[in-house]
């Protein structure tokens, strides 16, 4: 097969087939339908990176992308910490309704920011990948399974031993040839479709299985962390892993059959598919956001002398979109009478909304803002 080959292991008295996948590049048959889906694809990021150019305050944007982000590819993961609860935690509301393992979505934000950060100085390279690795996995579960560090044993997907798994990845001692062939692939200027060798990066990531956990949230990683590498975008906006959660029973199911099945182009096609609807989905909640902003300071303008400080407050809401009053106070330097009026001249134009229905310690969302990225993706497909 193009894609790798099966070997024969034994652990104790078990016998169980492990998949060595073959070094990159792979062959690929370009047919009319791949071609097409290569083409779609390359306009809607080319769409996205247009808009993002012309995004006001483009940063605030990308942080609260990358909590959407981090939120839906720790559920693929199976976290059931919400969105919600990440913006809680992040503005530090205190809230008993909070899933504890919100602190694993708070992880992958520190992982892709310092990823992002070390792409200044550092290219994208097994070195930083370790690096990612074990900000990913500090303090949080998986935490004792060697965060930063190359799996030294062989690891399993699905079932509940080896010899009932759904996948067996390569034995240990053959990952290094096999990681150094994919950072070689990564970096080498042989001319080839970016997001073909993007979709096949992810794939052959997937299939070396390099840790011992936390493989498929850095596998995503990878993906918008070689896109951005490579010039295809400008600023951190294209995460595939709201894609992969709709789809997720498929997007195991084209894995496993590119690897086992040799449908390589099958997988290359749904990839392919995943980056133009998730691009387009991004560059749809760009322009609202844009649309929103518009409004939004409009209507501030229009409420006198309160509207310097307002504007204050709304630079610091799209960052951290839940205040307290206590937070304005803090925020915009007003005593606590007139940080109360503030809110409810805002609440009043309907930029801020009470979420709680408490007396004492009420919270205050900016839920337009909120729900312009809270957006489900829409499920296009034919």
């Amino acid at each position: 097969m193009r894609a790798g080959r099966f070997i024969v292991q034994s652990s104790g008295k078990a016998r169980y087939k492990a998949f060595v996948p073959s070094e990159l590049p792979l062959k690929i048959k370009m047919d009319d339908v791949l071609q097409a889906r290569l083409s779609e694809a390359d306009q809607a990021v080319g769409r996205l990176d247009g808009i993002s150019q012309i995004l006001p305050d483009v940063d605030f944007f990308v942080l609260m992308y990358i909590s959407k982000e981090a939120t839906l590819s720790s559920q693929v993961e199976g976290t059931m910490a919400t969105f919600s609860d990440l913006l809680k935690a992040e503005a530090r509301i205190a809230d008993v309704e909070i899933h504890s393992d919100v602190d694993e979505i708070q992880n992958y934000i520190k992982a892709m920011n310092y990823g992002i950060d070390r792409l200044s100085d550092l290219p994208l390279s097994l070195r930083l990948i370790r690096e990612i690795h074990g900000v990913l996995l500090q303090g949080v579960r998986g935490e004792g399974k060697t965060p930063g560090v190359f799996r030294k044993s062989q690891n399993w997907i699905g079932g509940h031993s080896i010899a009932t798994a759904s996948f067996v990845p390569p034995p240990a001692h053959q990952i290094m040839p096999l990681l150094h062939n994919l950072e070689e692939y990564m970096h080498d200027r042989n001319p080839a479709p970016m997001l073909i060798k993007t979709a096949l990066i992810h794939l052959q990531f997937e299939a070396i299985h390099p840790f011992l956990d936390g493989n498929g949230r850095i596998g995503r990683l990878l993906i918008t962390f070689y896109l951005c590498e490579q010039g295809v975008m400008k600023k951190p906006l294209l995460y595939l892993s709201e894609f992969f959660r709709v789809h997720r029973q498929e997007y195991y199911d084209r894995l496993n059959s590119a690897l086992t099945q040799d449908d390589i182009e099958g997988w290359l096609r749904f990839f392919l598919e995943g980056i133009a609807l998730t691009a387009e989905s991004a560059a749809d909640t760009a322009e609202r956001v844009i649309r929103l902003r518009e409004e939004d300071m409009r209507s501030i303008a229009g409420i006198g002398a309160a509207s310097e400080k307002a504007l204050k407050l709304m630079g610091h809401l799209h960052r951290s979109p839940l205040v307290r009053i206590k937070d304005v106070e803090t925020i915009v330097g007003l005593s606590n009478p007139n940080a109360i009026a503030l809110i409810g001249k805002l609440t009043k134009l309907g930029i801020l909304e009470e979420i709680t229905g408490r007396k004492r310690n009420k919270i205050f969302a900016y839920s337009k803002y909120i729900d312009a990225f809270n957006t489900e993706m829409i499920d296009a497909r034919e």
